[in-house]
């Protein structure tokens, strides 16, 4: 099948079956940035609401600009990946200095946290210019009806698939129809062949392998990171410290953190890590013993790189103990007024039930 006659076959689908997007209603380009900022590794079912509440917060991009990054990292809560909301943040002070929203795929990737498909969905999106948004969706597609099998993430396959994807967006509406074809006929697992338009021409129905393409050189270690938590409660308060710079969750908030090792999957003991910056107290200082409580051990929480296992702790001292510096004492009932990661979150639902059944008894 020609591209350009695939490019067709794609636009006539998307005409009876593309999605009703929200900010498909609009050209504001600003509008379309966000979207695509938040999709970033965000299913639509649960980005739409989270669209909606920054278009309401921040309706325009000096409204973002001017918010600190802590209500910005608020209003994400929940989503992960928070560097993207650092980074949305950034570029919209870089807007606001220049002025207005450039047009050109350059100017666009200049923004912080645009990449390559970013800049080239708000090229096509905002502006129609007929450049190639090759996103997951676009790698599949290709991959199984052109029957390609050099792996999408090789230096090879990015320049191969890039080319063809060229030649298949004929016009920019090309990219939002490849994507909802992608996400809902031709998807990762189960697609539906049957009712596929060209399922007689697609190379990997009449090869047997619309299973295994796309191909993905893996490349990823997965660490393993174990994480003690202690949540102090005294007198109706708690502590809790901003998490800094260069690592996961960056800018957001935490009970005081106990331990932090983390180790390569398979190695054993001797080559763990530990990663607190801060110095650790001793175990008896910190009362290890029948005054802290278990809420919750061993909590499983995947990250793209890392598989977090959190122990989690409740003590509640007559008095506060000396803890670093970086740890601040707010009331627990202000608690939701900080961002703090979705791992936290979890850990603050088991404390919650932990806490209503003793209420009960």
């Amino acid at each position: 099948m020609a591209p350009s006659q695939f490019a067709q076959v794609l636009l006539d689908w998307y005409s009876r079956h593309g999605r009703d997007l929200p900010w498909r209603q609009t050209r504001d380009p600003y509008a379309i940035w966000l979207s695509e900022i938040i999709l970033q590794q965000t299913r639509i079912s649960q980005g739409t609401a989270y669209w909606e509440r920054f278009m309401s917060e921040y309706p325009t991009v000096e409204a973002l600009a001017s918010a600190s990054e802590d209500e910005v990292l608020k209003l994400w809560q929940g989503l992960g990946y928070y560097s993207r909301a650092r980074n949305l943040h950034h570029a919209a002070k870089q807007l606001v200095h220049l002025g207005y929203f450039p047009k050109s795929l350059d100017e666009i990737r200049k923004l912080k946290g645009v990449g390559e498909y970013t800049a080239a969905a708000i090229a096509a999106f905002a502006f129609d210019n007929p450049v190639a948004a090759v996103d997951g969706n676009f790698y599949r597609v290709l991959a199984r009806v052109f029957g390609i099998d050099t792996p999408i993430n090789s230096t090879a396959g990015k320049k191969l698939f890039k080319a063809l994807a060229e030649q298949v967006v004929t016009h920019p509406e090309v990219n939002a129809a490849i994507m909802d074809f992608g996400a809902m006929q031709c998807t990762p697992q189960n697609p539906d062949c049957v009712t596929c338009p060209i399922v007689d021409q697609c190379d990997a129905v009449r090869q047997g392998r619309v299973d295994e393409l796309p191909v993905k050189l893996k490349t990823v270690k997965v660490r393993t990171r174990r994480m003690t938590y202690v949540y102090i409660r005294c007198n109706g308060q708690t502590a809790i410290r901003q998490r800094g710079k260069g690592d996961i969750w960056q800018g957001l908030w935490e009970p005081y953190l106990y331990a932090d090792v983390m180790t390569a999957n398979g190695d054993d003991d001797k080559k763990r890590k530990c990663l607190s910056k801060e110095k650790v107290f001793s175990i008896s200082s910190m009362g290890f013993n029948s005054a802290w409580k278990p809420i919750a051990l061993s909590v499983k929480h995947v990250l793209t790189h890392r598989i977090i296992l959190s122990d989690f702790y409740l003590w509640e001292p007559e008095r506060r103990p000396v803890l670093p510096a970086e740890y601040v004492w707010i009331d627990e009932q202000n608690l939701d007024n900080y961002a703090i990661s979705r791992l936290f979150q979890l850990l603050l639902e088991r404390l919650s039930i932990r806490d209503s059944a003793t209420d009960a008894s």
